[in-house]
């Protein structure tokens, strides 16, 4: 019985040791992150973000962003401005206190790569693409985005108000 055994159990390990998916480095978000988002009328950062980075450059498929920004941590640089965006006007911080994104997809690109997924902001979940670089230094490196978000179709603020319904955004984040 023990002949026997040796030789299946060995065929089992080799066959699931061939389907064992690769993951890239899984990265921590370091100190010195900026997300920043400016329109006419409105400018600011986030203060706080969390979230689960693997990135692999060379296996791309195993890559993912799983991040969230809490709402609260907004900071527009006026006390007023800040209790008003948290406000139910605007994104509501008590009922909707994150901001996500998860990727579905990382794929390479002409000017660095594209991280396809979804944003979920104000309830409402949509399909996003994000450009991105990746500058590598050491153990770690530097994700860079701008994008833009249209605020109108997450439900936040009142279209075409003072505020445009365009949003840009920039984000650096360091990790190690």
């Amino acid at each position: 019985m023990k002949k026997f055994l040796l030789p299946v159990t060995a065929f089992v390990i080799l066959v699931a040791s061939a389907f064992t998916v690769l993951s890239g480095p899984d990265y921590k978000i370091a100190a010195g992150y900026a997300v920043k988002f400016s329109a006419s009328g409105a400018n600011g950062i986030f203060k706080d973000l969390k979230g689960k980075i693997v990135f692999d450059e060379q296996h791309l498929n195993t890559s993912k962003f799983d991040v969230t920004i809490d709402v609260s941590s907004i900071n527009t640089g006026n006390g007023l401005k800040n209790t008003h965006a948290k406000g139910d006007k605007w994104f509501d911080a008590k009922k909707y206190p994150a901001i996500t994104f998860t990727s579905t997809e990382i794929t390479k690109s002409g000017s660095g790569y594209v991280a396809k997924g979804e944003l979920t902001m104000h309830g409402v979940k949509k399909p996003l693409s994000i450009p991105f670089t990746f500058t590598k230094a050491g153990n770690g490196g530097t994700f860079t985005a701008k994008f833009d978000v249209n605020r109108s179709d997450y439900g936040v603020g009142t279209p075409g108000g003072k505020v445009d319904d365009i949003i840009k955004m920039e984000v650096n984040v360091p990790v190690n």
